[in-house]
């Protein structure tokens, strides 16, 4: 919603600066999105041509001597026909940019003249289409001052954001409306229209929607004979042209001023142009209407038209019809102003690719009682603008406006907002805004005005007191405490939702958000495709079913990432699946894919990675050690968990597994997946994946509160130490990292198996172990003494349990 500042105050009293009035807009829910200060125009200046003489090289051109106002006159070659000596017009000065040919003057050589500047036609300035020659302003207009001041360009444009529950603020004096119950101003009430009224309004309206009367709930109709229809003002078409429209002649340009001006959309018609009389009705199948866009419409009984006898005349609030327009040469002008169902002008808006300043309002809900107003308001601009004798309103349909009363305890300001406003400023706000308060005290019936059809109850009302009164007052409130570090705020599904998550991502994989939405043939393949998960409206031909699993999605994740160099890719997604249509069928999923070399395993020294002289692939045990993860992050006792070969069909059959707790309850699935689907999939690599169905988990049972030790980290660094054991080949690693642990429980944090060697040098029967120990003092920092004491524990405990020796 665009206006400009003046014409914010034909509606506003107020001594408000520009600034102050956009931080008020904003403060009340009416944010600004964009201010235009006009500032291209603030360069330019009048000046006045002192002479003209024929251009020594040229039969077209002319050598100007300008008067600019700042001192010695300018020299400025000109084409333009009505240069002449006398002529008062708008100076551009070299170094100004100039909108409408976008070029930035400097000063130049037209063939062979020096010229320094150039005198602007309206359309160089972007003020209107006319270019036949440069400005030609009134003789007494004042020399050397800004021709922007002068024109009325200064004027800045306001331009708010304006939310679809807000149909009031469509309108210039909507806004101005708000910004004086908010304390800004004073609201101006509009003069009343007065004009004779002569004779009948020959063209009737008949209302043939048969029992479908609320698509049309009024239409009123009023003949204006005898105008001159020409340009409209120039206070009006400056208007219109700043908030980005057109000016076309002063009969639409009548009705576009009103759209903005006070909210009501309106339609002329040309009567000469309109055969018998109007019938508000369905379109019939496949009618065609050329609309005022010059677009051609195909229709359905789906849209609402106004039709003569001849056929459809106009798209009921949305656009007219390009027959019935007015041009110059109309002379009785049919004005309309109806009512129209919201749902049904975004529908047919929706379906026809139509957007307009009509439908805009329409789809939101106009002041219904304004529709009579706002017909006599434009009347009196037809009639001031073109002349022309207004006949007699008919008003077809319209059954008046009930308000709803809403019973309001202002107490509800302090319940839902924590607020204190008084019950005294409580119902100024709403006066102001239009609201009928009656009763007094704590407790008011609160009447809404037509324009407010967003207001439904108390709490909206407690809105409108909150927004004005200002909402940067609410200050700032912890939330209440439990009483207790432990208290439970979540649902045990969320609580294990992120607790999935965090044991992933501490597992080395990055979380993943895929579409909800795949393709029928993903779908089928992972056991879904039923037509009740098919969608209605996709919005891609690969994105028509509801998705029955995670992995589809993070599989083709994997892959582009993949053909873009990242082949070893661990991801993860905990979110909704969709088994069904009902409540019931949602599932909560955590699922994660593994590929390439993306194995826990293969990450960090690791004895694999050097056995094998690279990253170890990812197989199914890595799916599986993932899946455990989230069971045990979730806390699922894994004493009763049992695992069984096998899983669904999208797993390679011999290697994959199916976790159960119990015989029935299934707790996900896990393995690498079958070379059929990933080809159906266009996916390649080694991958391996697992599903843990996280809602499937059984409620964790009641304990006794009890108090969690708080965790305490050292504050000293860890330290690595590396050994390396010839052992005899029957011994197990294992039992190397056991003895290197127990050397010292409070110094010893982790060992890790890093490297195995085998061959001749060590001798028959013999390999070489080499373990990574994490030494993590808790108390003080070690010395070198105290290195070297732990280190002969470790050597001590590894050679007493496996007969293993230190390696050279």
């Amino acid at each position: 919603m665009k206006f400009t500042l003046s014409w914010l105050k034909e509606h506003l009293e107020t001594d408000a600066t520009l600034e102050q009035i956009c931080e008020r807009l904003t403060a009340i829910g009416l944010e600004v999105e964009d201010v235009d200060d006009k500032a291209a125009f603030k360069p330019f200046v009048i000046a006045k041509v002192i002479s003209a003489e024929k251009h020594p090289q040229a039969d077209k051109l002319k050598v100007l001597m300008v008067d600019t106002g700042s001192g010695a006159p300018v020299q400025v070659v000109c084409g333009a026909p009505n240069a002449r000596a006398g002529l008062v017009g708008a100076f551009a000065a070299p170094g100004n940019y100039v909108p409408g040919i976008d070029v930035t003057l400097s000063v130049g050589n037209i063939r062979g003249v020096e010229s320094r500047g150039m005198m602007c036609s309206e359309k160089e300035l972007q003020i209107s289409d006319s270019h036949d020659g440069i400005i030609d302003l009134a003789e007494d207009a004042p020399v050397g001052t800004s021709f922007a001041a002068y024109a009325g360009l200064d004027d800045p444009v306001i331009e708010i954001n304006l939310t679809p529950n807000r149909p009031d603020c469509t309108s210039v004096h909507g806004i101005a409306r708000d910004l004086a119950a908010s304390g800004l101003g004073t609201l101006k009430a509009p003069k009343a229209p007065s004009f004779k009224v002569e004779g009948e309004t020959t063209t009737k309206v008949k209302l043939d929607l048969g029992e479908d009367t609320h698509l049309c709930p009024g239409f009123a109709l009023r003949l204006v004979r005898g105008v001159r229809n020409g340009p409209s003002p120039k206070w009006m078409q400056q208007r219109l042209i700043a908030i980005g429209l057109r000016p076309i002649n002063a009969l639409v340009d009548v009705t576009n001023y009103m759209t903005f001006d006070q909210g009501r959309p309106l339609h002329v018609f040309d009567a000469a142009k309109v055969t018998g009389n109007l019938t508000v009705r369905r379109a019939r199948e496949g009618e065609k209407v050329l609309a005022l866009d010059t677009r051609e419409y195909t229709l359905s009984p789906a849209n609402v038209v106004i039709a003569d006898e001849n056929g459809i005349e106009s798209i009921g609030g949305i656009m007219g019809g390009e027959h019935s327009g007015c041009d110059e040469n109309t002379t009785d002008v049919l004005i309309e102003s109806a009512l129209w169902d919201p749902m049904n002008i975004a529908k047919t808006g929706r379906t026809l690719g139509i957007i307009s300043d009509a439908r805009y309002r329409f789809e939101r809900g106009v002041d219904p009682e304004y529709m009579v107003p706002g017909l006599e308001r434009a009347t009196q601009l037809v009639r001031d603008i073109c002349g022309g004798v207004a006949a007699k309103t008919d008003v077809v349909g319209y059954a008046g406006y009930t308000p709803k009363v809403v019973d309001f305890p202002v107490s509800e300001v302090k319940r839902l907002t924590g607020l204190e406003v008084s019950a005294k400023e409580s119902v100024a706000i709403l006066e102001g805004l239009g609201f009928a308060v009656t009763g007094s005290g704590e407790h008011v019936s609160v009447s809404v005005p037509s324009w407010r059809p967003d207001v439904d109850g108390k709490a909206d009302l407690v809105e409108e007191v909150m927004r004005i009164h200002g909402v940067d007052n609410i200050k700032p409130q912890p939330i209440e405490s439990l009483g207790t570090v432990n208290g439970k705020i979540l649902t045990t599904l969320q609580i294990r939702t992120r607790q999935a998550k965090r044991a992933l991502a501490a597992r080395g994989m990055l979380e993943a958000v895929t579409w909800s939405f795949i393709s029928k043939a993903q779908a089928e393949l992972f056991g879904g495709g039923a037509p009740a998960l098919s969608l209605a409206n996709p919005i891609a031909a690969d994105m028509s079913d509801m998705r029955p699993s995670l992995l589809p999605g993070l599989l083709t994740a994997a892959q582009r990432n993949a053909d873009k160099g990242f082949g070893d890719v661990a991801i993860f997604e905990v979110s909704g699946t969709y088994e069904n249509d009902t409540p019931a069928g949602q599932r909560r999923v955590a699922g994660g894919v593994r590929r390439g070399t993306a194995s826990l395993a293969g990450a960090g020294r690791s004895w694999s990675n050097a056995a094998k002289g690279g990253g170890k692939p990812v197989d199914v045990f890595d799916a599986k050690a993932d899946a455990i993860a989230v069971l045990e992050a979730c806390g699922v006792p894994m004493s009763n968990v049992q695992f069984e070969a096998g899983g669904p069909s999208w797993y390679h059959p011999g290697r994959s597994g199916t976790i159960k707790l119990g015989p029935k309850i299934v707790l996900g699935t896990f393995g690498e997946f079958h070379p059929k689907v990933l080809a159906a999939l266009d996916v390649s690599g080694a991958l391996a994946g697992f599903e843990v169905y996280v809602d499937a988990m059984p409620e964790p049972k009641k304990k006794a509160t009890r108090t969690k030790p708080a965790l305490e980290l050292s504050p000293f660094q860890a330290v690595r130490r590396d050994f390396a054991f010839v052992v005899d080949k029957t011994v197990e690693a294992g039992a190397i990292l056991k003895a290197a642990s127990s050397a010292d429980r409070k110094l010893v944090a982790g060992v890790n198996v890093f490297d195995v060697f085998e061959g001749a040098s060590l001798g028959d029967g013999k390999k070489s172990v080499a373990i990574e120990v994490v030494i993590q003092p808790a108390e003080r920092t070690l010395t070198d003494e105290d290195f070297e004491a732990l280190t002969g524990k470790i050597i001590a405990n590894v050679t007493k349990s496996t007969g293993g020796v230190l390696r050279a």
